[in-house]
């Protein structure tokens, strides 16, 4: 399977997520049946991989996917622990436990699995799904479609479990490019950790405030939505404190960027017409949004709201199409990574699962009770998730310690500053 020129851009490391479902008699998921859950699930697996071939192959030299039935792994452990312990006051350290590799250990070989599974059987009979996939295959919407099918596979809804629809044709859309030569992201010598941090549907509402009071009638900002807000948060107190770190020890950074994945499936709007019909595409069908402002700018939260969702708006069906086969994303893509080979450049790197049925991923025993992620391996990454009672977000923050403790501080105040 040829991979296109938006797979090609996207780092080849797994990304993790985790999912845990309670004890539940009534649905047979109890300790008295850990090996027949598990072969179930290693069956209803290995069907699901017939249709999703490229999983099971590996990554050739970052143009193809060799689709040789390689094959997954899949992990079982048992751990002697409550799960409810376990999601009450999760921590990098334990979670990863849950996963069947350590995510953040960053890049994979050519002959990586591109798909790894465990399967943790708690004392009380819960049970954790960790799944860590090579990003490089897919982003989340192809990897909860694929983990959808499974379950529903594994549960019998044959008709649910249907796939005939979904294609990996994504790099008819956006051929394959040379990037041998592109500059990217480099690895940083900075000790990163990844913290979770919760906003409630009170600092929600707070932040909400805080636009309207500076939002006119005809203002662009007006009505944000919950991942604008945090997202700009996150980026203002970011700019907000490495402003300062800068001024003081190694001279003013020119530009600050927000990078915001944007998912493509949902922003064409004739998906009657086969041409650009996108929406069961599997792969990295995303493009980044692309907010900048600098030192000079006012940076007022209510200004980088308006910059990011300008920024996620020009991602239109017309700026698509013109992407496929033209320059237009690369060039503004490109434009930004020569401020970083300058070292002019410091970003933070949004991608949100807020859209995403993350949370109806149900293999016979009911919904998950938690989806969470984990420690992740880049820097300056930000992932959104709905929290556990589906009201608020929970942003998994990937940066230097100094900036999760002002952002701690912040967050805490939010409610507290109106």
């Amino acid at each position: 399977m040829k991979l296109s020129y938006l797979d090609q851009l996207t780092p080849h490391l797994y990304f993790p997520v985790i999912f845990f479902y309670q004890p539940n008699e009534t649905k047979d998921l109890s300790t008295s049946n850990h090996v027949q859950i598990s072969q179930h699930l290693k069956k209803s697996l290995s069907e699901t991989l017939t249709s999703f071939y490229p999983l099971a192959g590996r990554i050739r030299d970052n143009f193809i996917i060799d689709c040789n039935d390689a094959g997954v792994k899949f992990i079982e452990a048992r751990i002697d622990a409550q799960l409810k312990d376990s999601i009450q006051k999760p921590n990098m350290e334990n979670l990863n436990q849950y996963l069947p590799v350590d995510p953040a250990k960053g890049g994979l070989g050519n002959e990586a699995t591109l798909l790894v599974v465990q399967i943790t059987f708690f004392d009380c009979g819960g049970i954790s799904v960790g799944i860590c996939f090579s990003h490089k295959i897919g982003d989340c919407a192809s990897i909860m479609n694929f983990l959808n099918k499974w379950a529903a596979t594994g549960r019998g809804d044959h008709q649910e479990a249907e796939i005939s629809r979904v294609s990996f044709d994504l790099a008819n859309f956006f051929p394959a490019r040379d990037f041998s030569s592109l500059f990217g992201f480099p690895r940083s010598d900075e000790n990163f950790t990844t913290k979770r941090f919760v906003f409630d549907k009170v600092k929600l509402a707070a932040l909400r405030l805080q636009v309207a009071v500076a939002t006119s009638s005809s203002d662009s900002t007006k009505n944000p939505t919950n991942v604008e807000l945090v997202s700009a948060f996150i980026w203002k107190i970011f700019i907000n404190n490495v402003a300062k770190y800068s001024n003081n020890l190694r001279g003013i950074k020119n530009v600050f960027a927000a990078f915001h994945a944007v998912n493509l499936r949902a922003r064409i709007s004739s998906p009657a017409d086969d041409q650009y019909y996108l929406e069961n595409v599997f792969g990295n069908c995303i493009m980044s949004a692309l907010a900048t402002t600098n030192n000079t700018c006012n940076n007022t939260f209510h200004e980088l709201v308006s910059k990011l969702r300008s920024s996620i708006r020009k991602i239109s069906d017309d700026y698509i199409k013109k992407a496929e086969n033209g320059d237009c994303y690369l060039n503004d893509l490109f434009g930004l990574i020569s401020f970083l080979a300058k070292g002019e450049l410091e970003y933070c790197r949004f991608s949100s699962w807020c859209s995403f049925p993350i949370y109806e991923v149900n293999y016979g025993w009911g919904n998950p009770i938690w989806v969470c992620t984990t420690a992740l391996p880049l820097k300056n990454v930000i992932v959104l998730a709905r929290s556990r009672c589906r009201e608020g977000i929970e942003a998994w923050i990937n940066m230097n310690q100094d900036n999760l403790q002002v952002l701690e501080t912040q967050i805490q105040l939010i409610s507290t500053n109106m």
